[in-house]
């Protein structure tokens, strides 16, 4: 079975934007820091006191690209003290004597701040789009032979809950990567946002024995924890649980052991049914830097055929290194209890776990999800259990369910089915000040033109070959949404605030789709023109 998986959808850091890349990072920084204020903001601010000012969030975010950029400093690429940065740019030293410095203004605000005195129309206020409106603004663009066989939409207001449009909404098909919205709610609700997951070492049961047990952190890395790094933002790391290991180690005189690697937490088939793929790791509950063979890749990338194996023998070695000899390295299970635990370290909470997958579209880390909401509620900790525990609390939320499918938390089983009706009743729920637990499903999704799967999508009509339809570069920087792609399926389904400040959570489905570029730039233009359009 073929699976594509998009340049474009799985893997955020292949990017065309003419900028370099750390402005690129630097915006990615910028933007995820203001969807968690946002987030903890209680996102109610938008869906019933006051939505985003179009013009400032736009504004905002193309300076926060710039301004941010220069701030500085970077290291290999990567996001260093990404909260400092995002939160607004530290003053310019004076220039040397001689020498002008040209002003780069900090960013201004991203979202309008909301209280007295603030100008900033209401979403009880601001009109809504009718049904007609939508009908005449996007029934034209459903035509668009690029979109497929079958293609399936729906429109929904944020302040109502209302279903202001629909195309086909309660029509099941293939959802590709937007099972992640799906994966995401029922992770949250079921684990709780602050759920930090577990590796830790503890005393095997021979004499100067050691069993690593792998939790499920799909973002645990061989790579040493920068200094003054966030927990809150960065992964746990095999060389600190080395360092607190050896220290334990030789706290009780041992300088010697044998390493033996626990992945019990997850059972079941460790290969999904596409079978060996760049795009998704054995799923093991103890793997380091996603499984692959090069930790410092980006793009997709081969994987260990034993993920857990290959974290394993890392760990030996940064034991060794360390001042502990590691004699053998084998599987094995640890001791019941964990009374005499030696050492541990503790993943991103799931709040970042969360926005990290959405907005990359992490495979990687939906299975993890997908399975620690089947430990959370009981179901077997497989891809069928995963599978089961998010049926089970999206039915517990009252979300309608008819014709699912759910056979993993990623997407790339084609044969999963969902609904545009549920993905946008999913957002709609994430925004509601009675479920403070999902926020990060939206401040993860990626923002149109800006940042993850979506930082290369908007672009003008002339880049993307449209030759009708509307130029959906007018709403990069308004559209936040999960992508999905697959070969012969694309859908995209987020939030956007049209014209009249009115917030809206949408959802567009395609299958049988022959031309991925196409029907991508087609389900651009269906989430800009309710963007940009007042429609009434």
């Amino acid at each position: 079975m073929r699976v594509l998986t998009s340049q474009r959808e799985e893997r955020w850091s292949r990017v065309r934007f003419a900028l370099p890349r750390v402005a690129q990072e630097a915006a990615q920084a910028a933007t995820r820091t203001v969807g968690r204020a946002v987030g903890r903001a209680e996102w109610r601010t938008l869906a019933e006191r006051g939505g985003f000012t179009a013009v400032a969030t736009a504004t905002g975010l193309v300076a926060a690209l710039v301004a941010v950029a220069v701030a500085g400093p970077w290291s290999g690429g990567q996001r260093v003290a990404e909260r400092s940065f995002a939160a607004g740019r530290p003053a310019a030293a004076p220039a040397p004597p001689g020498r002008r410095t040209p002003a780069v203004p900090p960013a201004p605000a991203v979202l309008a701040g909301l209280g007295p005195g603030a100008a900033v129309t209401t979403q009880a206020a601001a009109p809504g789009p009718t049904g007609s409106g939508l009908t005449d603004a996007l029934s034209p663009l459903f035509d668009d032979s690029a979109l497929g066989k079958h293609s399936t939409g729906a429109v929904l207001d944020a302040t109502t809950g209302a279903l202001l449009y629909g195309h086909d909404a309660a029509g099941a098909s293939a959802p590709a990567s937007t099972t992640k919205i799906a994966t995401a709610v029922a992770a949250l609700e079921s684990r709780g946002a602050d759920y930090r997951i577990p590796t830790v070492v503890v005393p095997g049961r021979a004499k100067g024995s050691v069993v690593l047990v792998g939790g499920g952190d799909p973002t645990l890395t061989a790579a040493p924890t920068p200094a003054g790094a966030d927990p809150d933002a960065t992964p746990a790391s095999l060389a600190t649980l080395a360092d607190r290991t050896v220290r334990a180690l030789h706290d009780r005189g041992t300088r010697h052991v044998t390493l033996s690697y626990d992945t019990s937490r997850f059972t079941g088939p460790l290969l999904h049914p596409i079978g060996v793929n760049d795009n998704l790791a054995a799923v093991t509950a103890l793997m380091a830097d996603e499984g692959r063979t090069d930790p410092n890749s980006t793009e997709d990338a081969p994987r260990y055929a034993d993920p857990a194996k290959s974290a394993a023998e890392t760990f030996a070695k940064l034991l060794d290194v360390r001042g502990v000899t590691v004699t053998a390295v084998r599987p094995g299970t640890a001791p019941a209890g964990r009374e005499a635990q030696l050492a541990e370290v503790d993943s991103m909470p799931l709040s970042a776990l969360v926005e990290r997958m959405l907005t990359n579209s992490d495979n990687d880390i939906a299975e993890a999800l997908g399975r620690q909401a089947a430990i959370a509620t009981g179901k077997p900790v497989t891809f069928t259990g995963a599978g089961q525990a998010v049926r089970s609390v999206l039915t517990k939320l009252g979300m309608p369910m008819a014709g699912t499918a759910f056979h993993d938390g990623s997407g790339l089983d084609r044969e999963d089915r969902l609904t545009p009706d549920l993905l946008a009743r999913l957002l709609l729920t994430a925004g509601r000040p009675g479920h403070p637990e999902l926020r990060p499903v939206l401040s993860g999704l990626p923002v149109a033109g800006f940042t993850g799967t979506l930082s290369d999508r908007f672009q003008s009509a002339e880049d993307t070959g449209a030759k009708a339809g509307g130029d959906p570069s007018g709403a990069a920087g308004l559209v936040r949404a999960k992508t999905g792609t697959l070969t012969g399926v694309n859908t995209l389904a987020g939030t956007v605030v049209d014209a009249d400040g009115r917030l809206l959570d949408f959802a567009f489905m395609t299958s049988g789709t022959t031309d991925a570029d196409a029907a991508m730039a087609a389900l651009d233009r269906l989430a800009s023109a309710v963007t940009n359009c007042g429609c009434r």
